[in-house]
């Protein structure tokens, strides 16, 4: 058996695979056994007639198919290893030569594992970033805290008014017909949020406790379900109770009710603290992330179609998954844009060829550098997610497989490398 590497060409490698005329028997002689009870020659019961008598009656070629399966798987991941070709697709075959007595010549064409001539990785000059932090987001973010510790106050002796938080039981109904997902019992609602179909909260306003009444809506065209879009709608609902929000004194015992802190101004200078150090992350992770681009468009590689179909692929799945928490799906999304799946996957092109090309650049820096996950980060990030799933460490890891655990040190080894990049690089001013 032998091969030789044709061409390789934009990460598409032509292999020509001989396999000696003998091996070849031996594959028509699988290949007879394992099709011999689908054989009806006239004058033998089903699967009695001798090889020599089925490939005259049905054609010599009747075996081939099986007969190359057989041979092939052998030869080509030999022929892979002696190249060095790692494959991200499976091989397109053309027989250049077969026939009983002969050796069987097969082409293989198969996109392989691209190589990636890094450009410029280190010395990068990015522009430094920095936020401020003003005295607004800290007041903002004290009104954050200020609304989540509200008491909540029933109200009584007068009708709703906007800002109250209305209990109320409802359900809706389309041409004198209840409908899936109109019903609620005990609904908080807060008038004049308008996080509810437009109009319904203005009806309610003007009501008092324990009243019955209807409240006439007409769900927007873009509403989240399909079927209810542009319908006009009847609830009948009834207001169970009237609450409102007492929102505490901003002071020194707010301040100790909340946090760890004595006076208002130890928290506000830990809320203000814990800014700076986010605005310090946002900034870093931004100039990371152009950093990574820079050394991206420095690089030169030849990506096979497939690779960014198959990202495509994932994308897809993840706009799915993502869609499914809002109540939709692809195919309503798809529906509500007016796309076909067609145009969605050639938009989500350039995108995913820009993932596929840094991952690949981020993976030849890793091998260049020597980049190495340790035990030690390793345990660490199993220890994270074992604490973010709320599950034992010991159990999380019984629970892995060992592709699984693989992928996470390439998880670990794509930042680490990111992060290399970044330490590399030369900060610059704007006034520079």
């Amino acid at each position: 058996m032998g091969a030789s590497l044709k061409k390789l060409e934009k990460s598409i490698a032509t292999i020509e695979l001989t396999i000696p005329s003998e091996k070849f028997e031996e594959g028509l002689n699988f290949a007879f056994k394992k099709n011999a009870s689908k054989f009806n020659v006239p004058g033998f019961r089903r699967g009695k007639a001798p090889r020599a008598i089925v490939e005259r009656y049905y054609g010599e070629g009747v075996l081939y198919e099986d007969a190359v399966e057989y041979v092939f798987d052998e030869v080509y991941k030999e022929a892979l290893k002696t190249f060095d070709l790692e494959p991200v697709d499976y091989p397109d075959i053309n027989i250049l030569q077969i026939g009983k007595g002969k050796d069987l010549i097969l082409e293989a064409t198969v996109p392989v594992m691209p190589e990636v001539e890094l450009g410029e990785y280190k010395g990068i000059e990015i522009e430094k970033i920095e936020y401020d932090v003003y005295d607004g987001d800290v007041e903002y973010e004290l009104e954050k805290l200020r609304q989540q510790n509200a008491r909540i106050i029933p109200i009584e002796g007068r009708a709703a008014e906007s800002g109250d938080i209305a209990v109320i039981d409802f359900e809706g109904f389309i041409d004198g017909k209840p409908f899936e997902g109109g019903k609620a019992e005990n609904y908080e609602l807060e008038l004049g949020s308008n996080t509810f179909i437009p109009g319904f909260e203005d009806q309610i306003i003007g009501h008092n406790v324990n009243d019955t009444f209807d409240v006439s809506v007409t769900f927007p065209e873009d509403y989240r379900v399909e079927e209810l879009r542009g319908k006009s709608a009847v609830f009948k609902v009834t207001l169970k109770a009237l609450n409102k929000k007492e929102l505490p004194e901003l002071d020194d015992e707010f301040a100790k009710d909340v946090s760890e802190f004595e006076t208002l101004e130890e928290l506000k200078a830990d809320i203000r603290k814990k800014l700076e150090e986010k605005n310090r992350l946002d900034a870093e992770n931004e100039m990371k992330e152009k950093a990574v681009m820079k050394v991206v468009e420095n690089a030169k590689v030849d990506i096979p179609d497939v690779m960014v179909e198959r990202q495509i692929d994932i994308s897809l799945r993840d706009l799915d998954y993502n869609l499914r928490y809002q109540g939709l799906d692809l195919n309503s999304y798809l529906s509500i844009t007016g796309k076909t799946l067609e145009n969605l996957r050639k938009e989500m092109w350039d995108g995913a060829l820009n993932r596929v090309k840094t991952q690949l650049v981020i993976d030849k820096i890793a091998k260049v550098e020597n980049i190495q996950v340790t035990e030690e980060e390793l345990e660490n990030r199993l220890k994270e997610m074992a604490e973010s799933y709320r599950i034992n460490l010991e159990e999380f890891k019984k629970s892995l497989t060992e592709s699984q655990i693989n992928g996470i040190k390439e998880d670990i080894a794509y930042y680490k490398t990111i992060d290399f990049i970044f330490s590399e690089c030369k900060i610059i001013s704007k006034e520079e």
